[in-house]
């Protein structure tokens, strides 16, 4: 499978390096164009490509991976209908709960209720938007190894085809998804300060059922 990165940072390549272990590919961009990710692509390895944001757009799947701030910036200009996006970014405390960019909304404490992905899925709208590989520092999951712990990510969201290819495509790279329902239940339960957020869980086993 073929997967888009937009931002280049700690997510794109911890996550990145999970999903070229497992065969796949990833286009990375950012908002200062390709020819500023030629080391940043070549480091990841083979596989790996630096593109612009409507190259990584144009994936099989999208990962939104850059700071709250950047959001607004980063999915503009995109027609998202029908994208499968993943949203990796958190809303995080603002000394500020007022303070806003562009009318939307930095904080978690200026998100009046709603979750941070309920305003990407404004921002990017027509998507297939799940949110997930958000739950945990990606210092979490450095270790590439085919041994590595099958670490839980989780996933949310409200389309129920967009959850399993993204569940499927978290669970090629070694790593376990566990889906938590919808965008707004369980996407509160695994943003910052929600109470499944920045737990490192590990799975083992399930329960074979007769």
């Amino acid at each position: 499978m073929k997967i888009g990165f937009i931002g280049a940072g700690t997510v794109t390549g911890t996550f990145g390096r999970h999903l070229l272990g497992a065969g796949h590919e990833i286009v990375v961009s950012n908002s200062r164009g390709p020819e500023t990710l030629a080391d940043f692509a070549a480091k990841l390895g083979p596989g790996a490509s630096a593109g612009t944001r409507q190259q990584a757009a144009d994936c099989e799947v999208v990962i939104l991976a850059v700071n709250w701030v950047n959001v607004p910036g980063a999915l503009a200009g995109i027609d998202w209908r029908g994208r499968l996006l993943v949203d990796a970014t958190n809303a995080h405390a603002d000394p500020d709960p007022d303070l806003s960019l562009d009318g939307v909304a930095r904080s978690r404490a200026a998100l009046h209720g709603l979750t941070s992905s309920e305003i990407v899925a404004q921002l990017a709208a027509g998507a297939r938007l799940v949110k997930s590989i958000s739950n945990m520092p990606m210092s979490w999951i450095q270790d590439f190894s085919p041994a590595k712990p099958r670490t839980v990510l989780f996933v949310s969201g409200d389309d129920a085809e967009a959850k399993r290819v993204t569940s499927d495509l978290i669970d090629s790279t070694g790593l376990a998804a566990v889906d938590l329902g919808s965008l707004k239940t369980g996407g509160a339960m695994h943003e910052v300060g929600g109470p499944l957020s920045a737990l490192e869980l590990h799975f083992v086993r399930a329960l074979e059922r007769e």
